[in-house]
């Protein structure tokens, strides 16, 4: 009998096998279970954050050859997880056909499967994901800017697979090396805003960022401005940065900005009047007062060589006005509005160019991401929620109550601060 029971297996201690797992608990690595947990969107529930997202059991998602499933451990907040709340301006159901939406376009986390094509990345890599994808045949995502591709769509928000769940699915084009010297939730919370801002900075020659060129950001407080002042600094740019509360001043000038203005000094806000008008009179004297504030800055006669963009109606028409000749206006949002006017006659005689863009490619993605892993960009985290404050995280962003730079919430890592899987699966004693 001794004999018999010595050749016994022993059993190990270590996460059980399941088909579904509470949030937090770690499976065995690799183990796919059947079901997850997830925030998720229903169209019959469109609405405010804490209506339309509730935590709903879903299968847990199946994967492609050129796919990889992850382990979620933190995820960052975006304004596209309101707009895809509220059903507004589109529906996402109306672009991806699904059942449920599960929102959130960043993430970092552990990978946990991987297609029978994937070779770059195997299960236990720590990543985080950038938020672009295609279907990557055309002739654009093949020696062109995929972002010019018909198939180009947003994760998380053009797709029903966002980050808002213990995995998430993502094509693994969409992997990118996680900043080993940042915790999971300051590497969830940067990468579209920061990648979308290289772009914006970077992406449209000849009219990229430039030693000793001066740029006008708007928000400069905010998750697009923090970033477009930080790539002009490490670039050797002047950021002109614009904000809209004097309690932020110190803030953006700690990022690097050579000057500040505060736009509650002036009175050029929305839609241009119509020309020559009163009205219109009286615009062109306050619009040329902010613009006395920007030469304040960069001196006599030097208007900024590029705008970086993304109020749209609200600011636009001062932005056209006060680019250089021949200078860019570029921007990749709307926030105050769509309904963009200017003055066509600054445009097409001084020459000057408007350039809409929209978050970037996987290899602008990933030159903005060394920036972080160099530290010569911060990701600005500047809040974080726990799992079950997601819709109050996107309820806080609509209602523009968040604080400045970027917010961040925890999936499965159990707690602020930690830096590498091991330190979760200690935490969480699994190990």
């Amino acid at each position: 009998m001794a004999a018999s029971a010595a050749l016994e297996p022993v059993a190990k201690s270590g996460p059980q096998v399941k088909d579904l797992y509470e949030i937090g608990e770690i499976p065995p690595l690799g183990h796919v279970p059947a079901k997850m947990y997830a925030w998720a969107i229903r169209r019959e529930r469109h609405g405010p954050p804490e209506t339309s997202m509730q935590i709903e059991v879903l299968p847990t998602w199946a994967i492609g050859d050129d796919e990889v499933l992850v382990l979620v451990m933190a995820a960052g907040v975006n304004y596209n997880g309101v707009w895809a709340g509220l059903g507004e301006p589109i529906s996402p159901f109306d672009v991806h056909k699904a059942d449920f939406h599960i929102a959130g376009s960043d993430a970092s986390g552990i990978v946990w499967a991987v297609g029978a094509k994937v070779k770059r990345w195997k299960v236990g890599d720590e990543v985080i994901v950038h938020c672009n994808q295609d279907d990557g045949d055309d002739e654009e995502c093949n020696g062109g800017d995929p972002m010019f591709s018909p198939t180009q769509r947003i994760w998380g928000y053009e797709t029903p697979d966002g980050s808002f769940g213990q995995f998430c699915r993502v094509q693994s084009r969409q992997l990118m090396h996680r900043p080993k010297h940042l915790t999971w939730e300051e590497s969830a919370c940067y990468t579209l805003t920061l990648a979308t801002a290289y772009r914006m900075l970077f992406g449209h020659a000849p009219h990229t960022i430039k030693p000793g060129q001066n740029v006008l950001i708007w928000g400069a407080s905010g998750g697009l401005g923090v970033f477009g002042v930080q790539l002009c600094a490490a670039a050797g740019a002047n950021a002109i940065a614009v904000i809209s509360d004097e309690s932020k001043r110190d803030y953006v000038m700690s990022l690097g900005a050579k000057g500040v203005i505060n736009r509650k000094d002036f009175n050029c806000w929305g839609q241009l009047p119509k020309v020559n008008s009163p009205e219109f009179n009286e615009w062109t004297k306050e619009a040329r007062k902010f613009g006395k504030a920007i030469w304040d800055i960069t001196g006599k006669g030097n208007d900024v060589d590029i705008v970086f963009e993304h109020p749209g109606e609200a600011t636009f028409p001062v932005s056209a006005l006060v680019v250089k000749r021949g200078g860019m206006v570029v921007f990749c949002a709307g926030t105050t509005g769509f309904n963009i006017t200017f003055d066509a006659r600054y445009v097409w005689m001084r020459q000057k160019r408007i350039q809409g863009s929209h978050f970037a490619h996987l290899k602008q993605a990933a030159a903005a991401n060394q920036f972080v892993i160099d530290r010569r960009v911060d990701p600005c985290m500047s809040e974080l929620f726990p799992w079950d404050k997601i819709p109050e995280a996107h309820t806080k962003m609509w209602k523009n109550q968040h604080a400045p730079g970027n917010m961040a919430v925890l999936v499965n890592s159990p707690r602020p601060g930690l830096r590498t899987f091991d330190d979760v699966l200690e935490l969480s004693g699994s190990r």
